[in-house]
């Protein structure tokens, strides 16, 4: 399994859990203390600790920003890792939980941005916030093979740089992104 594939089931499992309340046996096991089996019920957030909570918000404000299809790609990959043994359910956790934090956090964007979010990083990693916005439906709009420029682009553009690069993609009209994206990326 490649650790794409991985951080996609993975970080699947929080944000189902947090759109279906029901799904809680599939969270890992740092997601909710174990005294918080039932924190789906409204008695049962007002349980937790205001991380706990905090966590939980931020989970649902992640699936809630998903476009449907991305929502529908984790519902399958927590159904796939559901069905997997649960030996093999917490080796998993234990790579994902591995990984750099920046990998994990970004794929929260879903599937198709968080694949590509490492590469992106550079350059919406730390989008100010009046941008962030903007920023992901940008992104979202993109194609494969556009976000695939785009992380060309973030890779070769020096970081005193990156802020003035990010703004001039974000500004460009959506009929201009192509022909920006493939000069930029020298194709």
């Amino acid at each position: 399994m490649n650790k794409f594939l991985l951080a996609g089931l993975l970080l699947a499992l929080p944000l189902c859990a947090a759109a279906a309340p029901n799904a809680l046996d599939l969270l890992p096991p740092t997601a909710v203390p174990a005294s918080a089996v039932d924190a789906a019920s409204p008695a049962g957030f007002a349980h937790l600790d205001v991380a706990a909570q905090r966590q939980r918000r931020a989970d649902y404000a992640a699936w809630r920003a998903l476009p449907e299809g991305e929502r529908e790609r984790i519902r399958v990959a927590a159904s796939r890792f559901a069905a997997l043994p649960a030996a093999q359910q917490q080796q998993l956790r234990e790579q994902f939980q591995a990984q750099d934090q920046a990998f994990r956090e970004g794929w929260r964007l879903g599937p198709q941005l968080g694949q590509q979010f490492p590469k992106l990083h550079g350059l919406f990693g730390f989008v100010p916030p009046e941008q962030r916005e903007a920023a992901l439906a940008v992104l979202r709009q993109l194609s494969p093979a556009q976000l695939s420029q785009l992380t060309l682009v973030a890779q070769r553009t020096p970081p005193q740089e990156r802020d003035a690069v990010r703004s001039a993609f974000l500004a460009l009209p959506a009929a201009e992104r192509d022909g920006w994206l493939k000069r930029q990326a020298g194709q």
